[in-house]
């Protein structure tokens, strides 16, 4: 993996500035899109999962933002990166898939054996993303959402990825930001917060507390999502990443859950903190970054990256 060669001819104050405008345009777009489905959701006043129409479309918003900012700079595409990128691509795809299995086996275990959480078996729910939903057995929904409905989410996953890891994330490393990827990540979380607190995602008995271990928990998924972006060289871990953790936290282990103050859910202190562990574990060490299979994203003259210089 050292020796793969850098292939971009770009100097690099000639990508930082590129980059700049770039971002610009994309964050100028998905501003002002998101901030009008936002709204909408918002006077609606009911879940969000009720209105599957402007949640999907607030999901492709990063990715809209992305194409658009690509064609104002006649930028091409092949820098999302779809190629799948061989055995260390393999490797993040068999992580994206672990991380919501092993952090939601963890945390809600956890809640639920200590009175934390309440356990109940899930009664059967249509998705408007997954299906029908199985009822009754608890094992049986992980394995559904695990597997076609992690499939099913990737659909919409797949929106918000190009854009987030697809575009902004390799953007903000060229453009020379310190922290890019704790930057990546709280912009992230930000793009949530006011739907959380509206009440309407996400959200416990106090919205405000929801939205800070919101926040915690999502910047750690950046750094599992980059990780998993920048080792391999491809977009579609990410992808995965994003789908399984909709489908099995939501479909699954919040399916299962009554009572839970603040302990689980995508907004409670044990997922903040079993995200955080888990996440520095996987991504522990030093490890070459990857714009694409064969190319080098350097990081401020370096080659390497890891969990804390990024």
């Amino acid at each position: 993996m050292n020796n793969i060669p850098a292939t971009s001819s770009k100097s690099e104050g000639a990508r930082r500035a590129l980059s700049r405008r770039g971002l610009l345009i994309y964050f100028v777009v998905l501003i002002a899109v998101s901030a009008f489905l936002e709204w909408k959701l918002i006077e609606a006043g009911e879940f969000i999962g009720k209105h599957p129409g402007l949640v999907l479309s607030l999901m492709y918003t990063p990715a809209l933002s992305s194409f658009v900012a690509r064609l104002a700079l006649r930028e091409g595409f092949s820098d999302i990166s779809f190629g799948l990128g061989g055995r260390a691509g393999a490797r993040a795809m068999f992580i994206a898939w672990i991380y919501a299995l092993t952090v939601g086996f963890i945390a809600y275990g956890i809640a639920w054996s200590t009175g934390l959480a309440q356990f109940q078996p899930p009664a059967a729910a249509r998705s408007h993303f997954f299906g029908v939903l199985p009822t009754g057995s608890f094992f049986a929904t992980v394995v559904v959402t695990s597997t076609l409905g992690t499939l099913f989410s990737c659909l919409s996953a797949a929106g918000e990825e190009i854009g987030w890891r697809g575009y902004m994330l390799t953007r903000v490393i060229d453009a020379g930001m310190p922290k890019p990827v704790f930057v990546s990540g709280l912009i992230w979380a930000l793009w949530h917060i006011p739907l959380i607190l509206s009440g309407q995602y996400a959200a416990g008995a106090h919205p405000h507390l929801s939205a800070i271990l919101f926040a915690v928990d999502i910047i750690a998924a950046a750094y599992l999502a980059a990780y998993l972006r920048l080792r391999s060289g491809s977009v579609w871990p990410a992808v995965l990443f994003h789908g399984a953790w909709n489908a099995i936290i939501q479909g699954a282990f919040d399916r299962s859950t009554v009572d839970k103050p603040l302990a689980v859910g995508e907004s409670g202190y044990l997922t903040a903190l079993v995200s955080v562990l888990v996440v520095a574990w996987l991504a522990r060490g030093t490890w070459t970054l990857l714009r694409r299979p064969g190319e080098i994203l350097t990081l401020s003259g370096d080659k390497r990256g890891s969990f804390l210089t990024l």
